[in-house]
């Protein structure tokens, strides 16, 4: 009775129960076929049968011949019978709800011309549910919609036998994938809000949010492949999988897939078997680049590359970089690999441009560039030839000139030495008081530590004799009293130079 509908009945059906009206009429039949196997209400079922009735009063003479032999279609009733009003539509529906796997058939599903973006580590083996629009029931802003399929004995046998990833983790999976219902390009995975599934009654996990770094920001959520294995029947009984999810204007479309899943060490095993640039065709791009460009005012004559890995801030392992990328500097492939694991974003490091995985490609002369340097070499430099040094002896200059200090020489006997003035600063440079002599010499200041008291008494020796001398040479004064002599010090007298 659908299928005989025109586009404005179909239309008026859909919008009665609150489904979108847009689109072409196979679009419109396939989204009130789809209404039909999950809403079973009277008030869908009279509105159906009433638009039906207004195109066709009468019933058609060829369908009641034609319908039993019509075994193709999915909604075909093994014994239809006209009655007074029209064809028996409740006993249709309830033949159809008889008929096993109705659900599970592609035919029931509209298939759109959605397409997913291939996910690096899940490749598709089998589509067990093709990209379907989720449709709100209701004028509800929560909705559920349902998906029923089965597993074939093939495909309980590989999910049975597969191996572990990890523990509880298995390589062969059923997941469940959410995008934009766009058929403008490849869309990427994409949750509508308030999402939640369950598989068989039972609720599974689903990623939550990242926190973000930045202030203000608000954390995203990665839009993953949702792991429905270990909820699922491996047998031949029908897997019911419920989506909840916000109706907020944006449509939707899911679908299930029978993938494997690979880790970052196969992926890099694959990428370092059919993705690895040689080494002469790596001198020939720095050539290219370092090439004289008559209309430069400048010339190149060397390109400096770090040894240091970008991500991690360690030396590289396996330099990678992305074909499109017009830098030379690599970043580690391993480390890159497992980043995206956890958390993809296939952006280059270095630049922050896509650097999606078929495009890496492993820089051939880097690696045997890393091979023949030592752990301490962090930088080289190429040269227009193709060549390349490494950049140590600068470095080493850096370094030195950064850990060797310079201390200029300080006068201990200035006063703006240390901010104090010398208790002999006065006496010393007369060399009349104190117990040391202090000169400069050379830029040097000089210390004579042995003048003290000795000095001082040659002096006054000398005074003596020169008095002695004038009074007649006895040593005596006018009134007879001898004078004291000093004992003399027998210190040698060296020089102390203080810097």
């Amino acid at each position: 009775m659908v299928k005989g509908l025109r586009v404005s009945d179909l239309q008026t059906l859909l919008s009665s129960m609150g489904r979108s009206k847009s689109g072409l009429k196979q679009d419109l039949v396939g989204r009130a076929l789809k209404l039909l196997q999950t809403d079973s209400s009277p008030e869908l079922l009279k509105k159906v049968k009433q638009l039906y009735l207004s195109r066709f009063p009468k019933p058609p003479t060829w369908l009641a011949t034609t319908r039993r032999s019509d075994g193709d279609s999915p909604y075909s009733s093994p014994s239809p019978t006209p009655t007074s009003g029209g064809y028996d539509f409740f006993k249709i529906l309830n033949d159809q709800k008889a008929t096993p796997n109705v659900l599970s058939k592609p035919l029931t599903t509209p298939e759109t011309e959605v397409k997913l973006v291939p996910l690096p580590f899940y490749h598709t083996l089998e589509t067990l549910h093709p990209p379907t629009e989720l449709i709100a029931h209701t004028s509800e802003k929560l909705q559920d919609s349902q998906c029923v399929f089965e597993l074939t004995p093939s495909q309980a046998d590989q999910l049975r036998n597969a191996g572990e990833l990890r523990p509880g983790v298995r390589s062969i999976q059923v997941v469940l994938r959410i995008c934009y219902t766009d058929s403008s390009g490849v869309q990427e995975d994409q949750y509508p809000p308030n999402i939640a599934v369950k598989v068989n009654q039972s609720y599974c996990h689903v990623p939550g949010y990242y926190p973000s770094n930045k202030p203000g920001a608000e954390p995203r959520r990665p839009c993953r492949p949702v792991n429905i294995t270990p909820w699922l029947h491996l047998s031949n009984v029908a897997n019911r999988v419920t989506i909840t999810w916000g109706n907020f204007g944006k449509r939707y479309s899911v679908a299930l897939y029978l993938v494997r899943v690979f880790t970052a060490a196969e992926l890099y095993s694959q990428l370092k078997l059919c993705s690895v640039e040689s080494a002469d065709r790596c001198r020939e791009r720095i050539q290219d680049k370092l090439r004289f460009d008559p209309e430069s005012e400048i010339a190149t004559t060397g390109l400096r590359v770090s040894l240091i890995c970008p991500l991690v801030k360690m030396r590289l392992g396996v330099p990678c970089r992305a074909l499109t990328c017009a830098h030379l500097q690599c970043f580690d492939v391993i480390f890159f690999l497992q980043m995206n694991e956890k958390k993809p974003t296939w952006t280059c490091p270095v630049c922050d441009k896509p650097a999606p995985y078929e495009l890496l490609t492993i820089d051939g002369l880097l690696s045997e560039i890393l091979t023949e340097t030592n752990e301490d070499i962090e930088e080289i430099e190429y040269l227009t030839d193709g060549s390349w040094r490494p950049v140590k002896e600068e470095k080493e200059r850096e370094r030195e000139r950064s850990t060797t200090p310079e201390f200029p020489l300080v006068d201990i006997c200035s006063p703006e030495a240390n901010g104090h003035s010398p208790a002999h600063s006065s006496s010393s440079l007369t060399g009349k008081s104190g117990s040391s002599s202090v000169g400069t010499t050379g830029g040097g200041v000089v210390v004579d530590l042995t003048l003290d008291s000795s000095s001082e008494d040659d002096e006054e020796e000398e005074d003596e004799e020169e008095i002695r001398g004038a009074t007649g040479g006895d040593g005596e004064d006018s009134t007879g009293s001898a004078t004291p002599k000093r004992r003399r010090s027998n210190h040698d007298k060296d020089l102390l130079t203080v810097y």
